[in-house]
């Protein structure tokens, strides 16, 4: 029987992973003129300004069950909230060039998620897929260790907070498989910016008493901008897209370009140089993609 053609949601998956990698860059300007709840929250309330009236205008209030309703939560406990909790607590302990090494683990982690609790089962190349990505990956941050100084307790503190993160997004990224009604990237994106803004305004509150915010330059409020409108809704869009199209592990493969996208981003805006392992690790990757994206030859049948 004819099938839809995945490649649509590859593209989907592949812009999702390069908004999140983003993310790291993006987080990295936010915080330092920003307390780390208080940022969110404001992201999380832009996106929402531009979302919810979207979801009004387009399609309505999605009817659900309670069951999806708690998956849905937990899914932006997750995501939304100890994601960046994790995430840019561990950025402020630890370097960029430890933190890329750390989420070049989300494939495994993803691929262990579905293997032990979505009960997929990997294909052999699905395997070499993961394989070819976090080796890839690895290689490509590798250089970025030799950028930090030796670890102490609290560089070692930040690592684990980023290895927290990492679990914390495989989940995020895999629960919305376990929702069984139908419900478009649209209404999933709302629900997951409103409860992220939901779970992120009592930190945020305690956090803006007595904070300047005529100190906080133009230059933050336009990544909070961004953070808000890509990294949240742009990015959820095309992930909540994708994902319900391919299985778990193949949407695990597509996570190896959040590091990747980190790094390039470093080094167009950042300056960071770019080197021979890092355009090793960039094909490996893209190799690990092409194994689980290329369809298969066929045989007689």
């Amino acid at each position: 029987m004819p099938q839809t053609s995945p490649f649509r949601a590859y593209f989907d998956l592949t812009m999702a992973m390069i908004l999140v990698g983003s993310s790291v860059v993006a987080g990295k300007f936010m915080i330092l003129e920003l307390p780390p709840q208080l940022a969110s929250a404001l992201r999380f309330a832009f996106a929402a300004l531009l979302i919810v009236p979207l979801l009004l205008i387009l399609e309505g209030l999605p009817r659900l069950s309670r069951r999806s309703w708690c998956i849905l939560f937990i899914q932006a406990l997750c995501g939304s909230f100890l994601f960046n909790v994790f995430l840019l607590k561990g950025l402020t302990m630890t370097g960029a060039g430890a933190a890329g090494i750390i989420t070049s683990t989300t494939p495994a982690c993803m691929g262990l998620i579905a293997l032990t609790v979505l009960r997929e089962p990997l294909a052999p190349r699905a395997m070499a897929g993961i394989l070819l990505s976090m080796t890839g990956v690895m290689a490509v941050n590798i250089q970025a260790t030799g950028l930090d100084t030796s670890p102490d307790m609290g560089t070692l503190a930040g690592n684990g907070l980023i290895l927290c993160a990492v679990l914390a997004e495989a989940l995020f990224l895999l629960l919305r498989k376990t929702v069984p009604e139908p419900i478009s990237p649209l209404a999933v994106a709302t629900i997951m910016t409103c409860f992220g803004l939901a779970l992120f305004t009592p930190g945020a509150i305690a956090e803006s008493r007595g904070f300047d915010f005529h100190a906080v330059s133009w230059a933050t409020w336009g990544t909070v901008a961004y953070y808000g409108a890509f990294v949240t809704v742009a990015a959820y869009l095309f992930w909540f897209s994708g994902v319900v199209r391919v299985s778990a592990g193949t949407a695990g493969v597509f996570t190896s370009i959040i590091p990747v996208s980190a790094l390039a981003l470093s080094a167009l805006l950042l300056g960071e140089p770019v080197t021979g392992a890092h355009v090793g690790g960039c094909g490996l990757v893209l190799a690990g993609i092409w194994c689980i994206s290329a369809r298969p030859s066929k045989s007689a049948a």
